[in-house]
């Protein structure tokens, strides 16, 4: 009995644990089922979340591709923000014109989605535009939004542009980016980039050479004051660079013509015609002025004289006579209208030769382009006195736009005393130069015009300068006789015409903001970018 007594205890044991593990394993099962089920959200959640960044990142994708189209669209014209549409007229105020929507295609030619675009410009002669791109994938609400300026450097991104060689002496300085298409001989003091097209060049004599071959920009060793050349630093001396292509100026002015012609419904219907450029309307309006004469008389056109309230007053000049000391005598200007209001788009355009004085000081924005399209016969510009801005925070700006040259008078400055003569602008010379005038225009050979030496008789140059020839804000001479006007300096031995001391200084708000429709050197380009967290 007791061995059966024990059996039976045995085997009720074995009983009881056979009814724990069923229930335990049920709990492990669903335990692991549970975690399965939990496993499998992870994944498909991962899958969900990869997918939505994948299509995330194509939106991305695809709204910087809108950027770049409009960047080559701009590109190819400068001056259309409403993408080849005309509409709508008026913009948001807050995104500009729009909207625009492309389909965006991909590599393999499959049209995965599309970028709408909105594009607001910066305002009058700025070539910095906006554009917001908002790129959207087929099939999905996943969308992205990125806003990027793009701009065009122009004629006015340097403090001195030319096609030709530059030389600032010793007594001179340049203040901002400097580039000559051949070399430039550097004596004077700069604080910013100065370039050359060329490794080497050859400086002619009238640009301080002898001779030698020199590096693309270069000093002259004997100058040690009051620069040093053998210490000077020359880390932001760079050459060879790219070159700057003056042949564009010529389209550029036809343009500046058109915008003129468009600004007055007399004018308007000239504007979109093939032969706009050579058309010449007898008309005058507050944006075009009509050619007086066809010839190569250099001493008549028109003076226009720049007033601080936005207004112009313009006179017909019939003679120049270059030897007086104030621009009323040498002039003998006649009053056309005066008060005249600047015109919206801030170009005028004048089919004769300027002369340009400020009244006392000039506030605006506005280009005046001077040349005679229709004929072969280019104009001149004219600096017949102070041409100063109100303010030099950018919201005044000047550009001088010449088929022939820009130069300054003889009386444009006092001829004694001292003085500062002020001249703020962004001046350029299609096929002539920017400079002080050498000579008089209507007197003997060799007759030179007054020069200043004095210490307190300075030019001050604010604004930038563009030539196909020369530049200089003075001229040197030498000789025991002289030479008309021009003034002895004896620290140098050599007779001065124009200016000994100047001062260059580039506006930096030309850089990206030159003035209404001038002309541009290269195409535009992305200039910053960020992500729009939330679209339009």
């Amino acid at each position: 009995m007791r061995h059966l007594q024990k059996f039976f205890k045995r085997s009720s044991l074995a009983h009881n644990d056979e009814g724990f593990m069923v229930p335990a394993m049920i709990s492990f099962i669903i335990a692991a089922a549970i975690l399965a089920v939990a496993v499998l959200g992870v994944i498909l959640n991962n899958f969900f979340v990869v997918g939505h960044n994948v299509k995330s990142q194509q939106a991305f994708n695809i709204a910087e591709a809108g950027v770049d189209y409009y960047v080559w669209h701009l590109s190819h014209n400068g001056t259309d923000y409403q993408d080849g549409q005309g509409s709508p007229a008026t913009q948001d105020p807050n995104l500009g014109y729009g909207p625009y929507t492309h389909d965006y295609v991909d590599a393999n030619g499959d049209t995965t989605g599309t970028y709408t675009l909105w594009i607001k410009p910066q305002g009058i002669g700025s070539t910095i535009v906006t554009v917001t791109s908002i790129g959207k994938v087929n099939g999905s609400d996943a969308t992205r939004t990125v806003q990027a300026k793009v701009g065009a450097t122009s004629f006015a991104s340097y403090a001195v542009l030319s096609d030709s060689e530059l030389w600032f002496g010793n007594t001179e300085s340049a203040d901002g980016p400097v580039h000559s298409n051949i070399g430039v001989h550097m004596d004077g003091a700069n604080n910013d980039v100065v370039s050359s097209s060329n490794s080497t060049y050859v400086p002619s004599t009238q640009y301080g050479g002898d001779g030698s071959t020199e590096n693309g920009v270069w000093c002259d060793p004997t100058i040690t004051s009051p620069v040093n050349c053998n210490t000077r630093s020359k880390a932001n001396w760079q050459y060879p660079t790219t070159t700057v292509d003056f042949n564009q100026i010529s389209g550029s002015l036809c343009s500046l013509k058109k915008i003129a012609f468009s600004e007055d419904s007399s004018t308007s219907s000239l504007a979109g015609q093939s032969n706009a450029c050579s058309q010449l309307p007898t008309m005058r309006t507050a944006a075009y002025v009509p050619e007086r004469s066809s010839s190569a008389n250099v001493s008549r056109g028109y003076l226009i004289n720049l007033n601080n309230d936005g207004t112009y007053d313009l006179y017909t000049v019939n003679n120049e006579k270059d030897t007086k000391t104030d621009y009323s005598s040498a002039l003998s200007p006649t009053l056309v209208a005066s008060g005249i209001s600047f015109p919206t788009n801030g170009v005028i355009f004048v089919e004769d030769n300027v002369w340009v004085r400020s009244n006392p000081t000039f506030k605006g924005r506005l280009t005046i382009a001077s040349g005679r399209l229709a004929t072969s016969v280019a104009t001149n510009i004219n600096i017949a006195g102070n041409v100063a801005y109100s303010t030099k925070d950018g919201s005044d700006v000047l550009g001088l736009v010449a088929e022939g040259s820009v130069e300054i008078a003889p009386y444009a400055a006092p001829s004694t005393g001292d003085f500062t003569l002020e001249i703020d602008a962004a001046m350029l010379a299609e096929t002539g130069n920017v400079q002080y005038r050498p000579v008089y225009n209507f007197s003997w050979f060799g007759s030179c015009t007054r020069g200043w030496v004095g210490d307190n008789q300075q030019l001050d140059f604010y604004g930038s300068v563009a030539t196909r020839q020369n530049w200089t804000w003075s001229w040197e001479y030498s000789g025991r006789g002289g030479c008309g006007d021009a003034v002895y300096d004896s620290s140098s031995g050599y007779y001065i015409s124009g200016f000994k001391n100047n001062t260059t200084h580039y506006d930096y708000n030309l850089l990206y903001a030159p003035p209404p429709g001038f002309p541009v050197t290269g195409g535009y380009t992305t200039l910053s970018w960020r992500e729009v967290l939330t679209k339009p």
